[in-house]
């Protein structure tokens, strides 16, 4: 059983505020795909640093006005017979200390990067990645089910390969890009079975209705 769940807990935010969590990073992401030789390098770092900046300052909100277990639905997302699977977040002590982890660090690899990246022709599009991995990362720690966690989990298995692989005229790091790739893939088979067998077994892929 979970802990520390009120019944009929609400969320103390609303859901504007969760899903700019993920939704900043996201936006570099566009922001830095779409303007990518426009930008100048620093420029590209800066504005994926600011967008996991914000995030970071936004989990701690979060963190430390926490009280209790809940759930943030967004949307009704998958409907099919009885197979109901709404887009939601699941905030707890475990997924606030990845939020505040997956942002901190992450922002000091965007600061970092701004140094090594700047001069790079192609910088927009590095932090272009950078911006869609940690946004990956978010929504594979917020996600209220299963279904959501993998979605998190291809993302960061999509965006190892693209910064494995930036560099797309060396040979190696190509290799190593698809060697990610592969090995990635054949985690997904495992994954895919273990949420069937799951809904097989309580009927739902909800974080809440299994534990």
């Amino acid at each position: 059983m979970m802990e520390n769940v009120l019944p009929g807990a609400t969320a103390p935010y609303s859901a504007l505020f969760y899903a700019a969590i993920p939704g900043l990073p996201f936006l570099g992401f566009l922001l830095n795909g779409l303007l990518n030789r426009k930008l100048s390098g620093t420029v590209a770092g800066l504005i994926g640093s600011a967008t996991v900046l914000g995030s970071f300052l936004l989990s701690l909100t979060l963190f430390m006005g926490f009280k209790y277990q809940y759930t943030v639905q967004l949307f009704d997302w998958i409907s099919v017979g009885s197979l109901q699977i709404p887009f939601g977040y699941q905030i707890d002590q475990l997924s606030l200390i990845m939020l505040l982890l997956i942002t901190g660090v992450g922002f000091l690899i965007h600061v970092y990067s701004i140094g090594y990246m700047g001069h790079d022709e192609n910088a927009g599009k590095f932090f272009s990645f950078l911006n869609l991995f940690v946004f990956s990362m978010l929504i594979l720690v917020m996600g209220s089910n299963f279904v959501i966690l993998f979605i998190g989990w291809e993302g960061v298995g999509l965006c190892s390969y693209l910064l494995i692989g930036f560099w797309n005229k060396h040979t190696n790091y190509n290799n190593a890009a698809k060697k990610a790739f592969i090995i990635n893939r054949i985690g997904d088979l495992g994954f895919l079975l273990g949420i069937f067998l799951i809904y097989l077994t309580f009927n739902s892929v909800q974080y809440g209705e299994v534990f």
